[in-house]
């Protein structure tokens, strides 16, 4: 892509700052400045050719912030496509589940190897599954109100676009009865995961069928946004996010595995949630608070 003045710099910044905003809007190039944060987000016209171009010239100006370049337009989406674990939420449910069942280091080894992409996601999670068995359902509320908490930004994310018009949709390679209760706590219209089978109280050590993973997130995708992906926001951490990110409109890597966040149109590093907003250029007085 050559470099244009038809495309828009978002920056970003972890705390306020006005001299650094003012720097790095100087490093880049930026014209017809807009805030949309005072101290933190700025946006404007940019030479800069993309995301990665833009975010090695703050990385040679020692400025730290996260950085969005887009074609110039109307950047809001009419979809947001969420992963959950260490996307929405700071925790993996399933280690957190193996840590009742005493087998949390054993879990959380395959689930960092699935998530960069190293072994195949549906073996792995029926490896991991198949460790929980006969582990009480009454752990899952129990791992819910004790281990769970939500990512700084979720809430206002899903509710700022939800309020703007979107729809909003949570796609998980965990488990419904997750993604239940985080939808219903940041307000996001609906929810696919996958189903863990329980019987007599107890679970079995299976996950139902079909697995939800890589290329069932890039369908749910396009079947909730009617074969139209560029009207899509996708969010994920995981190399089982990469198909949805790819394929959107916009496609954020949060805190995510090396290859996802090469491969994604851009990062979320050392901000958080609200930072899809403002890449989508909403000002703070548009945005839901959390």
């Amino acid at each position: 892509m050559s470099a244009s003045l038809d495309q828009i710099a978002t920056l970003v910044l972890p705390r306020e700052s006005g001299d650094t905003l003012a720097e790095g809007a100087r490093v880049l190039g930026l014209t017809d400045i807009m805030t949309l944060s005072p101290g933190r987000a700025i946006e404007g016209s940019t030479t800069a050719h993309d995301s990665a171009d833009a975010r090695a010239i703050l990385a040679s100006a020692r400025l730290t912030g996260d950085v969005c370049v887009q074609p110039a337009g109307d950047r809001r989406r009419q979809l947001l496509v969420c992963d959950m674990d260490s996307t929405l939420i700071g925790q993996e449910c399933i280690d957190e589940l193996a840590d009742f069942a005493g087998v949390k280091g054993h879990v959380s080894e395959i689930t960092e190897r699935a998530m960069r992409g190293e072994i195949d996601f549906e073996g792995a999670l029926e490896d991991r599954v198949a460790l929980l068995k006969d582990l009480p359902v009454s752990v899952l509320q129990h791992c819910f109100d004790e281990r769970i908490r939500l990512n700084p930004g979720a809430r206002a994310l899903a509710r700022t676009m939800s309020r703007h018009g979107a729809n909003t949709l949570i796609v998980s390679g965990g488990f419904t009865f997750f993604t239940q209760r985080v939808a219903d706590s940041c307000g996001f219209a609906a929810h696919q995961a996958n189903r863990l089978i329980e019987a007599d109280g107890k679970l079995t050590g299976r996950v139902g069928y079909p697995i939800l993973g890589r290329e069932a997130k890039r369908d749910a995708l396009l079947a909730a946004c009617e074969g139209q992906p560029e009207r899509a926001l996708a969010i994920g951490d995981g190399a089982n996010d990469l198909a949805m990110i790819d394929i959107a409109g916009l496609g954020l890597a949060y805190y995510a595995k090396p290859a996802v966040a090469a491969a994604a149109h851009s990062a979320i590093t050392c901000t958080d949630l609200r930072t899809a907003l403002y890449f989508q250029g909403y000002s703070d007085a548009e945005i839901v608070d959390d």
